[in-house]
């Protein structure tokens, strides 16, 4: 999710502390040099963008709104701790949070420091495909941590996809509800992320759809189908508890955002989230569905391989059955006796061998008119 515009010039961090300390300001008495993890800065005053003309640092946003009013909002897309350590020392933010930012890999959450929330979402993205295979990737997970402060608001997103750009443009239209403050900008980012978990719960229900029409539908003639190939189901399953590690720790922050009043949290923007939050529930009540199915799927192909193995082992069994006529006479014919009167008589043989094969079809119609062959 990147921002309205991407930003070639922004001041470095003059300095590498670690985090984890305390992190030097950009310097400003340089020339500003480039920073790829910087994708947008600007300040915004009674929900409109101010238009500089030039691209500003942070610091720079930061000092006019010190001096002016209005908040900054600043993009970030993958920053090392040298990149973003200039940042958190500017806005004073809590070095625990910053730490999270940067290596990533965190689980939803929301957590409130003295003068800021840090809000993590995990983005979710359907991955297009023509058919569901053992190795096919159905979600592409991705992260957007929020810092919220009274007059700033700055997003750290991981991931290829889930860009914050059109985000942007749509709240820059819309004056009146950015004029609220960086709480907007929250709620709007939990509003399209949750946007985004039900579109793709859609396109997985399509997936599992097709999964569960083949193990059902009736083999050749009509008999039971011998299912499909487990592991198409165990990496849907797998794709599918991806999708539910990113809704269902978001849902209890996503509550208190909208039942307990924050401080940096506008009331009017606090009613929306309630909005987000029944979204949120219904999207988890899917994917815990989802999840369900595909067990019960998963149970009845391996019953139904089971049972197909059972046919197959009837009819071998069968075979078995009228092969040992033949084998038991011609065992018995094939001893070495002397006194065996049949072998000298005129009509033994076709005797012996019209008994063979009418035992053989006897046999053969009982077991048909069982369900053997």
């Amino acid at each position: 999710m990147s921002m309205i515009r991407d930003l070639r010039a922004v001041v470095r961090p003059s300095s590498r502390s670690s985090l984890r300390g305390d992190a030097a300001p950009y310097d400003t008495t340089r020339d500003p040099g480039t920073s790829s993890a910087v994708v947008d800065c600007a300040v915004y005053r009674d929900g409109r963008r101010l238009e500089s003309g030039k691209p500003l640092s942070p610091h720079e946003a930061m000092r006019q709104v010190r001096r002016d009013g209005g908040f900054v909002w600043i993009g970030l897309h993958e920053p090392t701790e040298a990149e973003f350590a200039g940042i958190a020392g500017e806005f004073g933010l809590h070095p625990l949070a910053v730490e999270d930012a940067v290596q990533a890999h965190q689980r939803p959450k929301l957590e409130r420091y003295d003068d800021s929330l840090f809000t993590v979402f995990k983005t979710i993205h359907y991955v297009e495909h023509d058919r569901l295979t053992d190795s096919s990737e159905v979600v592409e997970t991705g992260e957007v941590m929020c810092f919220t402060g009274r007059n700033f608001f700055i997003t750290v997103r991981h991931g290829g996809k889930g860009s914050l750009r059109a985000l942007r443009h749509r709240l820059q239209d819309d004056p009146e509800l950015l004029a609220k403050g960086p709480s907007a900008v929250l709620h709007s980012i939990a509003d399209h992320v949750v946007d985004g978990y039900i579109a793709v719960a859609d396109a997985v229900q399509d997936d599992i759809d097709e999964v569960e029409t083949e193990v059902f539908s009736p083999g050749p003639g009509g008999k039971v189908s011998r299912g499909v190939d487990s592991a198409r189901i165990y990496q849907l399953k797998r794709e599918v508890l991806e999708f539910k590690r990113a809704v269902a720790p978001l849902l209890r922050p996503m509550q208190l955002l909208s039942e307990r009043p924050m401080r940096l949290v506008d009331p009017d923007i606090q009613k929306y989230f309630r909005d987000v939050a029944d979204h949120l529930a219904r999207v988890q009540e899917q994917v815990v569905g989802f999840d369900e199915l595909l067990n019960s799927i998963l149970q009845a192909n391996l019953a139904q391989a089971s049972v197909a193995q059972n046919e197959d082992m009837r009819k071998i069994t069968a075979w078995a059955a009228i092969i040992a006529v033949p084998t038991m006479v011609t065992g018995v014919y094939g001893m070495n006796f002397d006194n065996m009167p049949e072998l000298h008589w005129k009509y033994g043989y076709p005797l012996v061998l019209s008994l063979t094969i009418g035992m053989c079809v006897g046999i053969h119609r009982v077991l048909k008119r069982n369900g053997w062959l």
